[in-house]
């Protein structure tokens, strides 16, 4: 199955800032932050779809996954 991947903020020095991932089926966010070679301890937004989903979150052919890292403000 195919997934977009976006990366945005400093997770852009992982990888391009869009890219699409052939994975195996039953593939989990984790499973692409492994593969993405992510820091395993780096807290992140998980957003599949626009929606925030665990790092267990089954993913499926077509979806978009962004990751963010934690994003302070005032």
């Amino acid at each position: 199955m195919k997934v977009k991947i976006k990366l945005f903020a400093t997770l852009r020095k992982f990888g391009p800032e869009e890219q699409e991932l052939e994975l195996d089926e039953g593939a989990t966010v984790e499973d692409v932050i492994e593969r993405l070679q992510l820091p395993v301890n780096y807290p992140l937004l998980k957003i599949v779809n626009g929606e925030h989903r665990p790092a267990r979150h089954m993913l499926k052919d077509g979806d978009e996954l962004a990751l963010f890292p934690p994003i302070a403000g005032g």
